[in-house]
């Protein structure tokens, strides 16, 4: 990631002058390269709005917004690496470069914590859920200040004409800090999605709970996953490759998460629960009470039909009285005894 005067000019690892300037080299697959990764970042965000605003009923609400700024933050990101590589603007011009790199960086990186951080009240509940909360936006605020800053200050110093390999030697040990912490970060908040969904699994007895919670499951060991394979690419001072299958690796995680959205029973569109905690129900939602006929009654006459409806309607009634605004605020109400009738609930 770093300049070196003995880089191949087409190693992977060498970027000209490093973060100084472009690419230097002569390796028309590293080109290709570049162009591919940094163009599908683009692709992705485009389709990304599209979705977004094409299946929100709202556009409102922390999720929503961050979805679409960590989303346009991959533009000015990858736009800026493009010109920076290919030496599209040099002299003064080479600052606008470093701008859009930079400004794109932040809301890219913490952008996505926050996405994922804005559905984190979902599925913790309860006092312990608070403080999970709590402690996970201070972790996302400090992280912003502690890496983004330093990281910035040095990169602007490594293209000064003043001292830059001063900033450079800087640069490289900061860039790789800041990957750590940002990695630990999404770690930690895929983590507990990964923890309190294994927790529904064990007690859920719905199949579409559980189908959905699989989904979640295995969407944030793949965010996991490409993490780790950034991480990897950073320690290993792979400074280009690293840096343009950040910004695709990004889309594709933002584009993971309207798809949970999207899946989920609510369709994302309202800020009720998306996941029913049946840990959290004393009533059996799979069942509901058959109100007692009269003995008068005929097999297959209307009122049967009546009577069916209007099991179904209080059953359905009772739960978002329930549910309110969090998954585990659910409260016990108006217990039922399970009785024979069989009815599948479905959440929408």
């Amino acid at each position: 990631m770093s300049s070196s005067a003995t880089a191949s000019s087409s190693s992977y690892s060498s970027a000209g002058r490093g973060i100084e300037g472009g690419y230097e080299g002569d390796s028309l697959t590293l080109k290709v390269l570049i162009a591919f990764f940094l163009g599908l970042a683009l692709y992705n965000v485009v389709e990304l709005q599209v979705l977004i605003f094409g299946t929100f009923a709202k556009f409102k609400g922390l999720y929503f917004w961050s979805l679409v700024i960590s989303g346009w933050g991959i533009v000015p990101y990858s736009v800026g690496f493009l010109f920076k590589y290919f030496s599209i603007l040099t002299g003064g011009a080479r600052w606008f470069s470093v701008f859009l790199l930079s400004i794109g960086w932040y809301p890219m990186v913490t952008g996505q914590a926050i996405v994922l951080w804005s559905r984190l009240h979902l599925i913790v509940t309860g006092e312990k859920g608070d403080k999970i909360l709590r402690y996970t936006k201070w972790m996302i605020i400090v992280n912003a200040i502690v890496l983004h800053v330093p990281t910035t200050v040095l990169t602007i110093g490594s293209n000064t004409d003043s001292h830059p390999q001063v900033y450079v030697s800087g640069y490289n040990v900061m860039e790789k800090v800041q990957m750590c912490g940002f990695f630990l970060q999404e770690v930690i908040l895929s983590s507990i999605y990964i923890a309190e969904t294994i927790r529904i699994l064990r007690t859920s007895v719905q199949d579409s709970t559980k189908r959905l919670m699989y989904q979640l499951m295995a969407i944030n060991i793949l965010i996991i996953v490409m993490d780790l394979g950034l991480l990897g690419l950073e320690c290993a001072s792979l400074y280009i490759l690293e840096t343009i299958t950040k910004p695709t690796f990004y889309s594709i995680k933002l584009k993971l998460d309207d798809e949970k959205r999207k899946s989920s029973p609510l369709n994302g569109e309202s800020d009720i629960a998306d996941f029913v905690d049946l840990t959290k129900i004393n009533t059996d939602v799979t069942r509901t009470s058959q109100p007692k006929r009269s003995s008068t009654s005929r097999a297959g006459a209307p009122d049967l039909d009546l009577d069916l409806e209007i099991a179904r309607l209080e059953h359905v009634e009772t739960l978002p009285s329930q549910v309110g605004m969090r998954n585990g605020d659910i409260a016990p109400s108006r217990q039922r005894k399970p009785e024979t009738l069989e009815h599948n609930y479905r959440d929408d």
